[in-house]
C-alpha cells in the first residue's frame, strides 16, 4: 500500500509537471506571436520574416528584382514565380493530360477542368466558373461597368489587366522576348502563344473529331463547323454567321453598296 501510494503520488507529479510545461509552452508561443508587431496596423507576426515581408506593404519597398527585366517584387517566392515567364519553367504537372503550369495555384484551378467542378454560379444568367475570380470578372459584362481608365487617351475597361495590356500601346513596353527567334511581346499571353509556334503544341482538342489548335478561340470557331452554331447576324438582313469576320465582310460587301 505504501508503495502504490508513493506511485500514485510520482503519477500526480510528473503529470503536474507536464501540465505545467504544457501551459509555459503555450506562454511561450503566445509571446513569440507577439514578439514582432507592426506600429502602423498593429499585425503581429511570430517570426521577423514574416514582419519584414509586411513591413514592406508600408514602406513600398520591393527589394528583390528580375534578372530579365526591370520588374520588383516584395518578396522572393514571388521573384522566383515571375522569372518563369523569362525561363519557360513549369514545374507544376497534371497527372492526368500533361499539361504544365508555373505555379501550384494554376495546377489547382486546372485540375478543376477534369473534375467538372464549378462552384460559383452567376445569379444573372446561370453561368457556373471554377473560381471566384472568374465570376467577379463575368459580372462587369452585365454591369457594363468599367471603372479602369488609361490617363492617356481615356478610354476604360471592365477589367485592370486589360488596361494594362492596353498602356503598353502607348509605352511601346514589349517585356516577353522569344529565345527562339528574338521576337518580342507585351503580354505573357501572346509570349506563351507564340511559342506553340516553336514547340507544335496544339492544347485545344475538338470534342467532336481530332482536330486540335494552338488557341482556344480556334477550337471554338472550328467546333461551330459542327454544332452549327451562328452567335452572329446581320441587323440589316438577319443573316448569321458562325465567325465575327464573316460578318464584317457580308456588311461591308453587301450592304454598304
Amino acid at each position: 500500500q505504501g508503495s502504490s501510494g508513493l506511485l500514485s503520488y510520482r503519477k500526480i507529479t510528473v503529470f503536474t509537471y507536464i501540465s505545467e510545461l504544457t501551459e509555459e509552452n503555450k506562454d511561450n508561443e503566445e509571446l513569440a506571436k507577439k514578439s514582432f508587431t507592426c506600429t502602423q496596423c498593429g499585425n503581429s507576426f511570430s517570426s521577423k520574416y514574416k514582419f519584414d515581408v509586411h513591413m514592406t506593404a508600408h514602406t513600398g519597398e520591393k527589394p528583390y528584382k528580375c534578372s530579365h527585366c526591370d520588374k520588383t517584387f516584395i518578396n522572393s517566392g514571388d521573384l522566383k514565380t515571375h522569372e518563369r515567364i523569362h525561363t519557360g519553367e513549369k514545374p507544376y504537372t497534371c497527372d492526368q493530360c500533361g499539361k504544365c503550369f508555373t505555379q501550384s495555384s494554376s495546377l489547382k484551378g486546372h485540375m478543376k477542368i477534369h473534375t467538372g467542378e464549378k462552384l460559383y454560379a452567376c445569379d444573372q444568367c446561370y453561368k457556373t466558373f471554377l473560381r471566384t475570380s472568374d465570376l467577379k470578372k463575368h459580372l462587369t459584362v452585365h454591369t457594363k461597368e468599367k471603372p479602369h481608365s488609361c490617363h492617356l487617351c481615356g478610354k476604360s475597361f471592365s477589367r485592370l489587366q486589360y488596361l494594362n495590356k492596353h498602356e503598353k500601346i502607348h509605352t511601346g513596353v514589349r517585356e516577353y522576348m522569344c529565345f527562339e527567334c528574338e521576337k518580342t511581346f507585351t503580354s505573357a499571353e501572346n509570349f506563351k502563344q507564340h511559342q506553340r509556334i516553336h514547340t507544335g503544341e496544339k492544347p485545344y482538342k475538338c470534342s467532336h473529331c481530332d482536330k486540335r489548335f494552338i488557341q482556344s478561340a480556334n477550337l471554338k470557331t472550328h467546333e461551330r463547323i459542327h454544332t452549327g452554331e451562328k452567335p452572329y447576324h446581320c441587323t440589316a438582313c438577319g443573316k448569321c454567321f458562325n465567325q465575327s469576320s464573316s460578318l464584317h465582310n457580308h456588311t461591308k460587301n453587301i450592304h454598304s453598296k
